[in-house]
């Protein structure tokens, strides 16, 4: 797989535990001592274990000063696009421009359909989710005239107002997929692939061949694949400088978001880690003759 030169960045993965409810804030606060940049936060609305994720972000984003925040990654099944639309565009507001907007088909289905979502097989959460970023899109371009009118099968608008519009135009939107499908959706409409590494059915080769789709539907879309964020969310194990390296210069992942619940690991990802990776990576592409962004 090619490298795509993009910089090399990190962030963390933060249990949003209701148990103690001034640890993810912490967490996220230490994130961003360390330099990283990104804090993230797992969204299981049917967890009582777990703290609300849209409130814990408002939270830390005006606890934080510098670091990017986002879901990790939202469960569309309880999360209406036409709320997220608004809610992502309002925190990017707060922020100054921090906001991600990173989304799942929906996982644990049968937890949610719990708390009254609609039971999707996963072809439909599929539609869904191409859907879901048609409506964020349009409800935040506040540069089109009049309402929005969209005859979707499952969000279908009928004349809602445009706005509020975000910092970034357009907000980066990430999708959490691994299906076909999904990858084609990522090429074509997202701004960056999201997948767990624990979760690939292949490990690294299951990389390869999802960045192959992406990379394809990308080009049949008239956009550039180097442009697409190319995330791996990654465990403590995995956090070695050499197989971060390994990760971004062979198989063309450019963001490592780590488990991050541990202070003492976030604090050697900003001091040691982090660097130490992006030094082999440079000097990597350098030997190879990649070009860099």
């Amino acid at each position: 797989m090619p490298d795509y030169g993009r910089p090399i960045e990190f962030g963390t993965f933060i249990t949003p535990s209701a148990l103690d409810p001034q640890r993810p804030v912490a967490l996220a606060l230490a994130s961003e001592a360390a330099g990283l940049e990104f804090a993230t936060f797992q969204d299981h609305p049917y967890q009582p274990r777990f703290l609300d994720t849209w409130t814990l972000m408002t939270w830390v984003g005006a606890r934080t000063n510098r670091i990017r925040i986002s879901a990790n990654v939202h469960n569309l099944l309880l999360r209406p696009p036409a709320v997220l639309a608004r809610a992502a565009a309002s925190l990017d507001l707060l922020t100054g421009g921090r906001a991600v907007l990173a989304l799942g088909a929906g996982g644990f289905a049968p937890a949610a359909v719990a708390m009254g979502a609609p039971n999707r097989t996963p072809a439909e959460q599929a539609g869904a989710l191409g859907e879901a970023i048609v409506v964020i899109r349009e409800l935040q371009d506040v540069d089109a005239q009049g309402g929005v009118f969209l005859h979707h099968a499952y969000y279908p608008i009928r004349g809602a107002k445009r706005g509020p519009a975000p910092v970034q135009r357009p907000m980066p939107i990430w999708l959490g997929v691994t299906k076909p499908k999904g990858l084609r959706l990522v090429g074509r409409a997202a701004d960056g692939w999201l997948p767990s590494l624990g979760r690939l059915e292949h490990g690294p080769a299951s990389l390869d061949a999802g960045h192959a789709v992406i990379d394809e539907a990308a080009r049949v879309a008239g956009r550039e694949p180097r442009d697409i964020r190319r995330l791996l969310n990654v465990g403590p194990r995995e956090a070695d400088p050499e197989v971060l390296a390994d990760l971004a210069t062979r198989h063309g992942v450019d963001t490592f978001i780590v488990t991050g619940d541990d202070e003492a690991l976030i604090a050697e990802l900003g001091a040691r880690i982090a660097p130490e990776t992006r030094a082999l990576v440079a000097e990597r592409r350098s030997a190879a003759g990649v070009p860099t962004a």
